[in-house]
């Protein structure tokens, strides 16, 4: 009967040791986790900076070709429209010279700042970012449908091309 009540002890020990163990790879595994979410973190923050860098100095040139807009609108004697394109470019030089000196952290907290002060103003911006992702996408599917369409590429020899909107000639 003794031998019992020992097997019973060893066998709650190893159970112990095994909860133990689990709880040990568990925590590893909760590291492991967190220490790769910190990196792709850092990767996403490095790329967000050198993309806004690189916006920057391209909105600093659009500012430059309004500024040489305005000159030429000057030199027609058209100074209501010159006002415009220097008060454009000069919008776009403060936000050019924000992207291209602002790193990810500030973007991002100057973004939900506005957010919150002006919440119309971000969902009608979500919208238009929308909106040109959209004509983008559908512009590239069209080109895309054009190629594809025009090599033959995955029609059997001999059947006629869908048309826009996936109307198939029935041949006769």
């Amino acid at each position: 009967m003794q031998d019992r009540s020992s097997e019973g002890g060893g066998a709650a020990a190893a159970a112990g040791e095994a909860a133990d163990k689990a709880r040990e790879l568990a925590g590893q595994a909760t590291e492991a986790a967190k220490d790769a979410g910190g990196r792709a973190s850092e990767r996403l923050r490095a790329q967000m900076d050198e993309r806004a860098g690189m916006v920057g100095e391209r909105v600093s040139t659009g500012a430059q070709d309004l500024k040489s807009l305005a000159q030429e609108l000057r030199a027609q004697d058209k100074e209501g429209p010159a006002r415009l394109a220097d008060e454009a470019a000069q919008r776009a030089e403060r936000l050019g010279g924000y992207l291209a000196e602002a790193d990810s952290t500030r973007i991002l907290r100057d973004l939900e700042d506005l957010g919150r002060r002006q919440p119309w103003t971000v969902a009608l911006g979500a919208l238009a970012v929308g909106f040109a992702a959209a004509r983008f996408l559908n512009a590239s599917s069209s080109d895309r449908y054009r190629r594809s369409s025009g090599s033959g590429a995955g029609r059997p020899a001999g059947a006629p091309a869908a048309q826009p909107g996936g109307y198939v000639p029935d041949g006769s």
